[in-house]
Protein backbone atom coordinates (compact mmCIF):
# COMPACT_ATOMS: atom_id res chain seq x y z
CA UNK A 1 0.00 0.00 0.00
CA UNK A 2 1.59 3.39 -1.03
CA UNK A 3 2.68 5.56 1.31
CA UNK A 4 1.53 8.96 1.70
CA UNK A 5 2.82 12.39 3.65
CA UNK A 6 0.65 12.97 7.00
CA UNK A 7 -0.01 9.18 7.12
CA UNK A 8 1.77 7.32 9.57
CA UNK A 9 4.52 5.46 8.67
CA UNK A 10 5.39 7.88 6.13
CA UNK A 11 9.12 9.42 5.87
CA UNK A 12 6.63 12.58 6.85
CA UNK A 13 5.97 12.17 10.06
CA UNK A 14 3.39 14.46 11.57
CA UNK A 15 2.44 14.65 14.67
CA UNK A 16 -0.57 12.47 15.79
CA UNK A 17 -3.35 14.79 17.27
CA UNK A 18 -4.13 18.18 17.25
CA UNK A 19 -4.12 18.60 20.77
CA UNK A 20 -0.85 20.75 22.21
CA UNK A 21 -0.58 20.16 26.26
CA UNK A 22 -2.81 22.92 27.76
CA UNK A 23 -3.88 24.51 24.18
CA UNK A 24 -7.05 24.46 22.96
CA UNK A 25 -7.47 21.66 20.36
CA UNK A 26 -8.07 22.32 16.73
CA UNK A 27 -11.61 22.90 15.16
CA UNK A 28 -13.03 21.26 11.81
CA UNK A 29 -16.06 21.67 10.34
CA UNK A 30 -16.81 19.81 7.18
CA UNK A 31 -19.62 21.21 4.17
CA UNK A 32 -21.21 19.05 1.98
CA UNK A 33 -22.81 20.32 -1.24
CA UNK A 34 -24.44 17.35 -1.76
CA UNK A 35 -28.24 16.04 -2.54
CA UNK A 36 -27.72 12.57 -0.08
CA UNK A 37 -27.19 12.73 2.72
CA UNK A 38 -25.39 9.25 3.19
CA UNK A 39 -24.27 8.87 -0.35
CA UNK A 40 -20.69 8.88 -1.62
CA UNK A 41 -19.99 12.01 -0.86
CA UNK A 42 -20.98 11.92 2.56
CA UNK A 43 -19.30 8.92 3.39
CA UNK A 44 -15.61 10.24 2.09
CA UNK A 45 -16.16 13.18 4.07
CA UNK A 46 -17.10 11.20 6.98
CA UNK A 47 -13.66 9.35 6.72
CA UNK A 48 -11.98 12.64 6.39
CA UNK A 49 -13.79 14.27 9.61
CA UNK A 50 -13.08 10.93 11.75
CA UNK A 51 -9.31 10.97 10.12
CA UNK A 52 -9.81 14.95 11.63
CA UNK A 53 -11.31 13.32 15.03
CA UNK A 54 -8.43 10.48 15.44
CA UNK A 55 -5.66 13.48 15.15
CA UNK A 56 -7.42 15.48 18.15
CA UNK A 57 -9.90 18.25 16.16
CA UNK A 58 -13.22 18.95 17.18
CA UNK A 59 -15.25 17.97 14.35
CA UNK A 60 -18.66 19.26 13.06
CA UNK A 61 -20.47 18.42 9.65
CA UNK A 62 -23.13 20.18 7.94
CA UNK A 63 -25.19 19.38 4.76
CA UNK A 64 -26.20 22.07 2.95
CA UNK A 65 -28.73 20.20 1.55
CA UNK A 66 -30.58 20.03 5.17
CA UNK A 67 -30.08 24.21 4.87
CA UNK A 68 -31.63 26.91 3.27
CA UNK A 69 -29.12 28.56 1.35
CA UNK A 70 -30.20 31.32 -1.08
CA UNK A 71 -28.45 32.86 -3.82
CA UNK A 72 -26.43 35.94 -3.18
CA UNK A 73 -27.78 39.21 -4.80
CA UNK A 74 -25.04 41.27 -4.16
CA UNK A 75 -27.42 43.75 -2.51
CA UNK A 76 -24.16 45.27 -1.34
CA UNK A 77 -25.90 45.04 2.05
CA UNK A 78 -22.36 43.28 3.48
CA UNK A 79 -19.84 46.15 3.00
CA UNK A 80 -21.59 48.73 5.30
CA UNK A 81 -25.09 47.36 7.45
CA UNK A 82 -23.50 44.16 8.93
CA UNK A 83 -23.53 43.67 12.73
CA UNK A 84 -22.72 41.30 15.05
CA UNK A 85 -25.48 38.39 14.59
CA UNK A 86 -26.35 39.68 11.02
CA UNK A 87 -24.07 39.54 8.20
CA UNK A 88 -26.33 39.59 5.21
CA UNK A 89 -29.49 40.49 4.71
CA UNK A 90 -30.92 37.42 3.52
CA UNK A 91 -33.01 35.92 6.09
CA UNK A 92 -32.30 32.03 5.80
CA UNK A 93 -29.70 29.30 7.73
CA UNK A 94 -26.56 31.33 6.15
CA UNK A 95 -25.83 32.70 9.31
CA UNK A 96 -25.61 29.74 11.09
CA UNK A 97 -23.23 28.51 9.34
CA UNK A 98 -21.46 32.03 9.24
CA UNK A 99 -21.05 31.27 12.55
CA UNK A 100 -19.66 27.71 12.93
CA UNK A 101 -16.63 28.82 10.41
CA UNK A 102 -15.98 31.79 11.95
CA UNK A 103 -14.91 29.33 14.94
CA UNK A 104 -13.24 26.88 13.09
CA UNK A 105 -9.53 26.36 12.18
CA UNK A 106 -9.86 24.09 9.09
CA UNK A 107 -12.94 24.39 6.80
CA UNK A 108 -13.34 21.70 4.16
CA UNK A 109 -15.73 22.03 1.47
CA UNK A 110 -16.50 19.03 -0.15
CA UNK A 111 -18.51 18.04 -3.15
CA UNK A 112 -19.60 15.53 -5.92
CA UNK A 113 -18.42 16.51 -9.10
CA UNK A 114 -21.41 17.99 -10.97
CA UNK A 115 -20.21 19.43 -15.20
CA UNK A 116 -16.76 18.73 -14.24
CA UNK A 117 -16.81 21.48 -11.56
CA UNK A 118 -18.52 21.92 -8.23
CA UNK A 119 -22.15 21.05 -7.04
CA UNK A 120 -24.84 24.15 -7.42
CA UNK A 121 -25.54 23.86 -3.91
CA UNK A 122 -22.00 24.32 -3.19
CA UNK A 123 -21.81 27.24 -5.69
CA UNK A 124 -24.66 28.97 -4.04
CA UNK A 125 -22.44 28.80 -0.35
CA UNK A 126 -19.88 29.83 -1.86
CA UNK A 127 -20.91 32.89 -3.47
CA UNK A 128 -22.63 33.95 -0.14
CA UNK A 129 -19.24 33.89 1.94
CA UNK A 130 -18.60 37.19 -0.17
CA UNK A 131 -19.45 38.30 3.74
CA UNK A 132 -16.48 37.20 4.64
CA UNK A 133 -14.85 39.53 2.07
CA UNK A 134 -16.46 43.26 1.78
CA UNK A 135 -17.74 42.88 5.29
CA UNK A 136 -18.03 45.81 7.68
CA UNK A 137 -17.96 43.76 10.69
CA UNK A 138 -16.78 39.74 9.28
CA UNK A 139 -14.59 41.19 6.74
CA UNK A 140 -11.02 39.09 6.65
CA UNK A 141 -12.11 37.01 8.97
CA UNK A 142 -11.65 33.71 7.34
CA UNK A 143 -8.10 35.23 6.80
CA UNK A 144 -5.79 32.40 6.97
CA UNK A 145 -7.71 29.27 8.15
CA UNK A 146 -6.78 26.31 6.46
CA UNK A 147 -9.14 24.80 3.50
CA UNK A 148 -9.03 21.49 2.38
CA UNK A 149 -11.13 20.58 -0.62
CA UNK A 150 -12.60 17.52 -1.36
CA UNK A 151 -14.51 16.07 -4.33
CA UNK A 152 -15.72 12.87 -5.64
CA UNK A 153 -16.20 11.60 -8.76
CA UNK A 154 -17.57 8.53 -11.02
CA UNK A 155 -14.78 8.39 -13.31
CA UNK A 156 -11.38 8.82 -12.77
CA UNK A 157 -10.37 12.02 -14.90
CA UNK A 158 -13.92 13.01 -14.60
CA UNK A 159 -14.10 16.23 -13.21
CA UNK A 160 -12.00 15.86 -9.62
CA UNK A 161 -9.36 18.50 -10.38
CA UNK A 162 -11.78 21.13 -11.80
CA UNK A 163 -13.90 20.69 -8.95
CA UNK A 164 -10.88 21.03 -6.54
CA UNK A 165 -10.09 24.76 -8.42
CA UNK A 166 -13.64 25.45 -7.54
CA UNK A 167 -12.82 25.09 -3.68
CA UNK A 168 -9.20 26.34 -4.13
CA UNK A 169 -10.24 29.68 -5.89
CA UNK A 170 -12.88 30.71 -3.19
CA UNK A 171 -10.12 29.39 -0.27
CA UNK A 172 -7.43 32.08 -2.22
CA UNK A 173 -10.08 34.72 -2.41
CA UNK A 174 -10.69 34.40 1.18
CA UNK A 175 -7.18 34.94 1.87
CA UNK A 176 -7.53 31.19 3.51
CA UNK A 177 -5.03 28.64 3.29
CA UNK A 178 -5.05 25.77 0.94
CA UNK A 179 -3.69 22.67 2.06
CA UNK A 180 -2.23 20.61 -0.59
CA UNK A 181 -0.21 16.91 -0.72
CA UNK A 182 1.63 16.46 -4.30
CA UNK A 183 2.11 12.78 -2.78
CA UNK A 184 -1.83 11.94 -3.93
CA UNK A 185 -4.41 11.07 -5.89
CA UNK A 186 -4.32 15.13 -6.79
CA UNK A 187 -2.07 17.76 -5.24
CA UNK A 188 -4.80 20.13 -5.13
CA UNK A 189 -7.29 18.32 -2.54
CA UNK A 190 -8.38 14.94 -1.29
CA UNK A 191 -9.77 12.67 -3.84
CA UNK A 192 -11.75 9.76 -4.05
CA UNK A 193 -13.73 7.66 -7.00
CA UNK A 194 -17.07 6.48 -6.69
CA UNK A 195 -17.55 3.83 -9.26
CA UNK A 196 -15.26 0.89 -8.96
CA UNK A 197 -11.09 1.83 -9.83
CA UNK A 198 -13.21 5.03 -11.58
CA UNK A 199 -13.51 3.06 -14.75
CA UNK A 200 -17.25 4.35 -14.90
CA UNK A 201 -18.93 0.86 -15.32
CA UNK A 202 -22.51 0.79 -13.35
CA UNK A 203 -22.21 -2.25 -11.24
CA UNK A 204 -25.62 -2.54 -8.98
CA UNK A 205 -23.59 -4.35 -6.37
CA UNK A 206 -21.31 -1.25 -5.42
CA UNK A 207 -23.27 0.97 -3.62
CA UNK A 208 -20.56 2.99 -1.73
CA UNK A 209 -17.87 2.88 -3.75
CA UNK A 210 -15.65 5.21 -1.89
CA UNK A 211 -15.69 2.71 1.07
CA UNK A 212 -13.38 0.67 -1.44
CA UNK A 213 -11.22 3.62 -2.77
CA UNK A 214 -8.21 3.01 -0.98
CA UNK A 215 -6.05 5.54 -2.59
CA UNK A 216 -8.82 8.28 -2.52
CA UNK A 217 -9.00 7.19 1.49
CA UNK A 218 -5.67 7.72 1.71
CA UNK A 219 -5.70 11.11 0.14
CA UNK A 220 -8.01 12.28 2.75
CA UNK A 221 -5.48 11.36 5.40
CA UNK A 222 -2.43 12.97 3.39
CA UNK A 223 -4.96 16.00 3.87
CA UNK A 224 -5.73 15.41 6.84
CA UNK A 225 -2.01 15.91 8.13
CA UNK A 226 -1.03 18.63 5.95
CA UNK A 227 -3.93 20.68 7.94
CA UNK A 228 -2.25 19.44 10.87
CA UNK A 229 1.35 20.33 9.63
CA UNK A 230 0.00 24.28 8.64
CA UNK A 231 -1.95 24.71 11.94
CA UNK A 232 0.71 23.63 13.91
CA UNK A 233 3.35 26.13 11.80
CA UNK A 234 1.18 29.30 12.54
CA UNK A 235 0.43 28.37 15.68
CA UNK A 236 4.26 28.30 16.76
CA UNK A 237 4.53 31.54 14.77
CA UNK A 238 1.42 33.60 14.53
CA UNK A 239 0.82 35.82 11.28
CA UNK A 240 -0.08 39.05 12.78
CA UNK A 241 -0.35 41.31 9.67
Amino acid sequence: MRSFPGRPGSRVRLAEQAWRGDEMAYRMVGISGSPIVKGNLGTFLDSIMDTASARGFETETVHLQKMLVRNCTHCNYCISRQKDGKYCSLDDDAQALYEKIEQADAIVLASPVYFMRTSGMMATFIDRLRVFIFGNVAGGRLRNKVGISAAVSWLRHGGIETTHLSHILAFITLDMIPATVHSSVSPLGASSVSSRHGEGEFDPSVRLGTRDDQAGLLSAEALVGRAVELLDLMRKAPVTS
